[in-house]
């Protein structure tokens, strides 16, 4: 029995998005938590792939690509670092929300008590890795998965395959992104950082006027206590701030790639 003969140019076509999902799949915290297994990441790519081989037409790639290693090479690497440009440029509200846990555990007095992430391989607080679990199910349940595939195919119309451009052409936003990452944590801990500020004036008045009292001994439960009360009202107002910003985000990561896109 004859075998079925794949034409080599659908093959490349195929290895070249298949690259792209592989740059999604592991610039993104969403899916390059380490909790999932590498097998299941990794077929979970390949159906995605096979899924979306209809946006692409063969003939976007011109046919002299395929006699050179170097363009081939070329093209690979173009469409990796597309796919990680866009992953991690639009998953700013997750590292928004670790870092603003970790600001928090730093301000109660949990920054002593680092714990090890499942997803990271990393020490992190406790507050952090709370917040960013917690985030997660919210980015699940919005279908934000869906989302970030979806931004892949839009991916594909906006800044299509067979170009020998591997580097943007300018700066991919990473000043606007650190602005963004620094204001929504900033947002995210400023209930803390003015509640426990009042908490110190108070201390400090009842240090004065009942010297005998060990301030240590009695300002740590203190500031546990009420950074958990400031927590218990900021998190809805943390969910709601992450879902209006998560689908901006994913728009700033495709307006970025146009500098993959060479100049008509």
């Amino acid at each position: 029995m004859k075998g079925i003969e794949i034409p080599a140019q659908m093959l490349v076509v195929y290895l070249l998005l298949h690259l792209r999902f592989i740059g999604l799949m592991y610039g993104s915290p969403l899916f390059s938590a380490a909790m999932f297994p590498t097998p299941v990441r990794y077929l979970f790519v390949v159906l995605l792939t096979a899924a979306a081989l209809g946006v692409v037409k063969p003939q976007e790639i011109p046919l002299l690509y395929f006699e050179n290693a170097v363009s081939l090479v070329i093209l690979g690497v173009r469409e990796l670092l597309v796919g990680i440009a866009l992953g991690f440029l639009a998953s700013l509200p997750l590292t928004a929300v670790q870092v603003a846990g970790e600001q928090t555990g730093t301000v109660i007095g949990f920054s002593m008590a680092q714990v090890m992430d499942p997803m990271t391989q990393t020490q992190t607080s406790i507050l952090g890795q709370l917040n960013l679990l917690m985030t997660m199910w919210f980015y699940f349940h919005w279908n934000g998965h869906l989302l970030m595939i979806q931004a892949v195919i839009e991916s594909l119309k906006l800044v299509p395959m067979g170009q020998l451009s591997p580097f943007p052409a300018g700066d991919i936003g990473a000043g606007a992104w650190l602005q963004g990452l620094f204001t929504l944590s900033l947002r995210m801990v400023l209930p803390f950082y003015c509640a426990l500020v009042l908490s110190d004036i108070g201390l400090g008045f009842l240090a004065r006027t009942v010297p005998q009292m060990n301030i240590f001994v009695v300002g740590l439960p203190v500031k546990v206590m009420l950074g958990f009360m400031v927590y218990a009202v900021v998190l809805p107002l943390m969910v709601d701030l992450v879902f209006a910003h998560f689908e901006r985000w994913i728009e700033f990561a495709l307006g970025e790639l146009l500098l993959w896109r060479p100049a008509s």
